[in-house]
């Protein structure tokens, strides 16, 4: 079983390659963005106050998001494993992850953080922004506080699973299935 967690910047490509390791190795996707839509379209109380946050460019509040987390792991029982794409944020929630995981017999496998300069990072979001619908995709600022808050409280999650041995930089930047094959060869080697 694979665990996996993919890692990297708001634009950094995360979205794109998921759907292509998803494809490849038989995991479930645990995007939290696709649970924070699930909740907002269903008007869930966990929906509306991650929609607050997230239309300000800010991170959802541990609470809101280990809810959802540890509901769909609870739901998905018949799994080769998953990937975790845009979670965990904090080094808090990477350890409630973690504790989750041990629950239910399972651990990470890895991180694999998608490394792209700021500057491309800027271009891919505000391209992406043209079609998403997203708030936090169109707006300058918003982009810049994103990318802000990425580099102060969610790069710390790096040096956790580094301290545990379980980190791998790939370059995120260059041809989708060039980057893809990286990312490949990292988890073969789990």
């Amino acid at each position: 079983m694979y665990n996996i967690v993919l890692f990297g910047p708001p634009g950094a490509g995360k979205g794109t390659q998921s759907e292509k390791l998803i494809e490849k190795y038989g995991l479930t996707h645990l995007s939290t963005g696709d649970l924070f839509r699930k909740h907002l379209g269903e008007g869930t109380a966990l929906g509306e106050l991650a929609k607050k946050y997230m239309n300000e460019g800010r991170l959802v509040p541990d609470e809101v998001v280990i809810g959802m987390v540890e509901e769909k792991i609870s739901e998905s029982k018949n799994t080769k494993g998953f990937i975790f794409d845009g979670f965990p944020r904090t080094t808090a929630q990477a350890k409630a992850l973690d504790e989750m995981l041990e629950k239910h017999g399972m651990s990470i496998s890895g991180m694999i953080a998608l490394d792209v300069p700021e500057k491309e990072l800027k271009e891919r979001i505000k391209e992406r922004g043209k079609t998403s619908g997203r708030v936090d995709d169109q707006d300058e600022e918003k982009i810049n506080t994103r990318i802000k808050v990425y580099l102060e409280e969610t790069l710390p999650v790096a040096a956790y699973y580094e301290s545990q041995g379980k980190f791998t930089k790939i370059n995120g930047v260059g041809s989708i299935e060039g980057i893809f094959n990286d990312i490949s060869q990292v988890i073969d080697s789990y």
